[in-house]
């Protein structure tokens, strides 16, 4: 039984018939229009305690536990529609699927308060979900500003949260190429190291084993150029910069790319969201769409 203090206290005590589950999941299945990738977010910034104490996502809850959630005050979006030309590959009442150019930010930040896909996407009128705050609507994941291909867009609430638990599972297949520095030895294989914020670069994120959160990303030589490699890259979880920073790590930086390898004379960093396949939750099939490279990296001599 849950009990609301106010309209943003939740104070819930675990039923004894609860079976054991992860804090995130069951949080999400117990407050309404949430997703598991918000329940995890509102953990970290500590907007969630069991018995009085912080804990992690992955808390197996207990009978008789007392959980404490306040989630964070809805924001009060400023946002104005744009007329910001977008190619969409898909579109019915639930979703579209968006090829995004490069140099097109995402949602509006600080820097970028403007000229954002958000802006495009209020631009073209319609209904966007409000599950990711009053500056994401629709957004459903993300890519950097000078990585190009497709990203998905929820209408609605409810395809939102099903998209997101999707995303947060791997159920959803994401297929991206990147021309990287060096010749790669192995024809295919994974990288798997734990990914937090720089400890002195506050803007970048790096490996850190000790208190980053895990990631893994799987390769696989597509061709071997002089000086360089072209790769498909299969991404198992979503870290922020996770592709940037595992192909630095592993000692193959992505070629463009000025904040975690080499300008290399490139227009932009050479990574590119290739293919993308998810169940559509309304229709309950599988979707999957693909965008070939654009002009900028087809032009790049790979010879």
């Amino acid at each position: 039984m849950r009990e609301w203090e106010n309209e943003s206290v939740l104070r819930h005590a675990v039923p004894s018939a609860a079976p054991a589950d992860r804090l995130d999941r069951y949080l999400a299945r117990l407050i309404p229009k949430s997703s598991r990738v918000q329940i995890q977010r509102w953990i970290a910034d500590g907007r969630v305690q069991v018995n009085g104490k912080r804990v992690k996502p992955s808390h197996r809850i207990a009978p008789a536990e007392e959980i404490l959630v306040e989630p964070p005050p809805p924001e009060i979006s400023t946002l104005k529609p744009e007329a910001i030309p977008l190619a969409v590959l898909y579109e019915d009442d639930q979703l579209l699927v968006v090829d995004k150019p490069a140099g097109l930010v995402v949602h509006p930040a600080p820097g970028h308060p403007t000229g954002t896909l958000v802006n495009a996407l209020l631009g073209r009128g319609g209904k966007l979900s409000k599950m990711a705050g009053g500056f994401k609507p629709g957004i459903v994941h993300r890519l950097d500003k000078d990585t190009s291909g497709l990203i998905l867009v929820a209408k609605d609430d409810e395809t939102h949260r099903a998209l997101s638990e999707q995303f947060a599972s791997g159920e959803v297949e994401k297929v991206y190429l990147a021309l990287v520095k060096g010749s790669v030895a192995q024809d295919e294989g994974t990288i798997e190291a734990a990914i937090g914020r720089h400890p002195v670069k506050r803007q970048q994120m790096a490996v850190r084993e000790d208190t980053g959160r895990r990631a893994v990303t799987r390769y696989k030589v597509l061709k071997r150029l002089k000086g360089a490699t072209l790769l498909e890259l299969y991404p198992k979880t979503g870290r922020t910069h996770q592709l940037r920073v595992h192909l630095a790590h592993l000692g193959h930086p992505i070629l463009g790319d000025a904040r975690y390898g080499l300008q290399a004379g490139l227009p932009r960093q050479f990574l590119h969201a290739h293919r993308l396949k998810f169940l559509h939750p309304a229709k309950n099939r599988w979707l999957t769409f693909t965008s070939p490279l654009p002009p900028d990296l087809v032009n790049v001599n790979l010879a």
